[in-house]
């Protein structure tokens, strides 16, 4: 697709979410933490029609496990033709269990960015999954008098 073919946001089809969710690794994990929004970044592989990552104790298990709904969105830019990307899945998150699960998992090659136990595999099975692809804007055509102005520091 032509960089000149996008001047406005373009819908993207099932099919182009999951290749560009394919070509990134990193996303952005949102669930709900006592009623409250909270994201967290996650490294993730696609697997078959889901997402996989993993986890250790703590909020972000407590938050995506057991069927709870979340969205994990990811995006993307192509610096040579501006063309930038955004798709999000919504679902319920389930830690995947049982012998044939866990060794299944093993297979993906997915290997936590940040140390520590993450010993538990979350799949997010989409309910919901949009994405959208938009032309970046020019930095002068948005850019104000004020965006180069000093600020204050917070006291």
């Amino acid at each position: 697709m032509s960089s000149e073919s996008i001047t406005e946001v373009h819908n993207l089809e099932h099919h182009e979410c999951w290749e560009l969710l394919r070509t990134v690794s990193v996303g952005r994990l949102a669930v709900l933490v006592d009623g409250h929004p909270d994201i967290f970044p996650i490294n993730y592989t696609v697997d078959g029609g889901t997402i996989v990552f993993r986890t250790g104790q703590g909020t972000k298990l407590a938050a995506a496990s057991g069927g709870s709904h979340v969205a994990v969105e990811a995006d993307g830019v192509d610096a040579v033709s501006g063309l930038a990307w955004s798709v999000v899945l919504k679902g319920p998150a389930a830690a995947i269990k049982g012998t044939e699960g866990v060794l299944d998992t093993a297979a993906l090659y997915l290997f936590p960015w940040q140390a520590g136990k993450k010993d538990t595999f979350i799949r997010v099975s989409p309910d919901s999954l949009t994405g959208r692809r938009f032309k970046v804007t020019a930095p002068m055509t948005w850019w104000t008098q004020l965006s180069g102005a000093a600020k204050a520091s917070p006291e």
